[in-house]
């Protein structure tokens, strides 16, 4: 504890005695300083013992007094003492009745007691507290590594940082999610800090950031020293953080930031790893893969798991699509292989498992926040996810995610799954730009006939095709005699120079319409 008034008025060689304010002695005193400036306010910090003798003062007037006990209160001054046999024998009235009216400690100061006496005894107890403080969080520090020495995870690491601080502690993955928290009951507490904890997690590492309400007072800071955080510390007390409390958070958080984010090399190693056990998976050696892949992956290969493949314009995408996915795999235990690619990272997961949950609700927030019309952000991220795969078939997964990947990069999407292109219409796969030229070119000769008011062979030809060819049907739809359709279809022939009885032709004529009205604009 810092020293008070009350601490100082106990001192017996001090010999202060108490004016007024004898019910706020137990303010802190953060320095003891001596002037006889009639305004030294402008000099004051807050939290100091003015020492004065009244040198400069017109102590005995009323007025001038509640002006100048006003304006130290109003500072923050802590309390004032008075030097008695020096200019005055006792302490005026006027000071002490304006010190009575505004509540601020006043202490007589006796001739014998110098104002150095007074400035040591505060200097030494703040050392002593500063000493106390220091050995406290050694204390702390010595506990916190033996908890994380220890390994049996952070809960243990986290009750002793709550206990120091007389408070409570959490830790948060990189998604936003309580992996730990102390005591138990603060899990509740800590989970409502989400969106504060994802908004730390946008800022370089290191970053801290100070939130609470009525309830506590919470201490946000994250863990990492890269580019992104690895995760989050709360810390939640009654009051602001001592210089004991200060150094024990300190220490859990380098502690933390060793246990929670893996060393460069070990990630390196990996990803090495992986990389080989995806070439072999894709050159048709499963058996060689799983001999490679040991504890480390082998489990994974043994059920049935997706392959999806990811591409970003800038890394952030990246690193937060990953770590949502390593986050939420670590969280169920589940094995993850995870190989860069350049622009892009290859991603082995659990089937039904929390990681390509994981990945799809990302996907999900991603479109839901910024809707896009055929494009992507730099910070956005397109996902191809493959179908349930074996070892075996990697190599065949592989193409399903590249070619999902391609047509969720088309139609402006965050993740497109294969199952969605074999359960779905071919029909929006036309919405490219290669396509579109095809049926411009295909058809413009039929718009351009049809725009000189010479007949309507897009509309006949359209009619007529989908009708499979049957004259009367088509003619009834148009609302024409059949011979006018046989002569407008031998029309579409002599101008596209192509004979409609080539299968081949009909079809291409009728994507080429598809095409065309999925590019045209909808009618309001």
């Amino acid at each position: 504890m810092p020293p008070t008034l009350a601490s100082l008025v106990q001192h017996s060689a001090l010999k202060l005695t108490v004016r007024a304010g004898a019910d706020r002695l137990d303010t802190p005193v953060r320095w003891a300083h001596a002037s006889e400036l009639a305004d030294p306010v402008p000099y004051m910090d807050g939290g100091e013992l003015l020492l004065v003798t009244a040198t400069n003062l017109d102590a005995e007037n009323a007025e001038s007094m509640r002006r100048y006990v006003r304006r130290l209160a109003g500072a923050g001054v802590a309390g004032v003492g008075f030097a008695v046999g020096v200019n005055y024998d006792a302490i005026p009235a006027a000071l002490l009745e304006a010190a009575e009216e505004a509540g601020l400690p006043l202490l007589e100061v006796p001739r014998r007691t110098p104002f150095l006496a007074i400035s040591k005894a505060v200097s030494a107890a703040i050392a002593a507290d500063q000493y106390r403080a220091v050995t406290a969080g050694f204390e702390a520090q010595r506990e916190l590594t033996k908890a994380a020495l220890a390994g049996d995870g952070p809960a243990d690491l986290l009750a002793r940082l709550a206990a120091h601080i007389d408070g409570w502690a959490a830790l948060y993955d990189t998604s936003g999610a309580v992996l730990a928290a102390a005591p138990d009951w603060a899990a509740r507490r800590a989970a409502r800090l989400t969106p504060d904890v994802e908004r730390l997690r946008d800022r370089p590492a290191p970053a801290s950031v100070v939130v609470g309400d009525s309830e506590d007072r919470v201490e946000l800071q994250s863990l990492g020293t890269g580019r992104r955080a690895r995760g989050a510390l709360a810390v939640g007390t009654g009051a602001a953080l001592g210089t004991a409390e200060r150094y024990a958070v300190h220490s859990a958080v380098a502690l933390l930031t060793l246990t929670t984010a893996r060393s460069r090399s070990l990630q390196g190693a990996e990803q090495r790893l992986g990389a080989a056990v995806l070439r072999m998976l894709l050159a048709g050696q499963p058996d060689h893969a799983r001999a490679v892949a040991g504890d480390l992956y082998g489990g994974l290969l043994d059920a049935p798991f997706r392959l999806l493949i990811a591409e970003a314009a800038a890394p952030a995408g990246f690193d937060l699509l990953t770590e949502t996915m390593e986050a939420a795999a670590a969280r169920s235990g589940e094995e993850l292989l995870m190989v860069p690619e350049g622009e892009r990272v290859v991603v082995l997961a659990a089937d039904g498992g929390t990681a390509v949950a994981a990945c799809a609700s990302y996907a999900e927030a991603q479109d839901d926040r910024a809707p896009r019309e055929g494009g992507t952000e730099d910070s956005d991220v397109v996902v191809g996810l493959s179908a349930p795969c074996g070892p075996i078939a990697v190599s065949a997964a592989y193409k399903q995610a590249e070619q999902a990947l391609s047509v969720a990069r088309r139609r402006g999407r965050a993740l497109v799954e294969h199952e969605e292109l074999a359960a779905g219409s071919v029909l929006p796969l036309l919405a490219d730009d290669a396509v579109r030229a095809f049926a411009d070119g295909m058809l413009r000769a039929l718009y351009e006939h049809d725009a000189k008011g010479r007949g309507d062979l897009v509309a006949s030809l359209r009619a007529w095709l989908s009708r499979h060819g049957q004259w009367d049907a088509a003619a009834a739809d148009l609302g024409v005699h059949r011979h006018t359709l046989r002569y407008r279809m031998r029309r579409v022939e002599e101008i596209l120079g192509r004979s409609l009885d080539d299968p081949d032709v009909r079809m291409e004529l009728w994507l080429a319409l598809k095409a065309t009205e999925a590019a045209a604009p909808a009618e309001d």
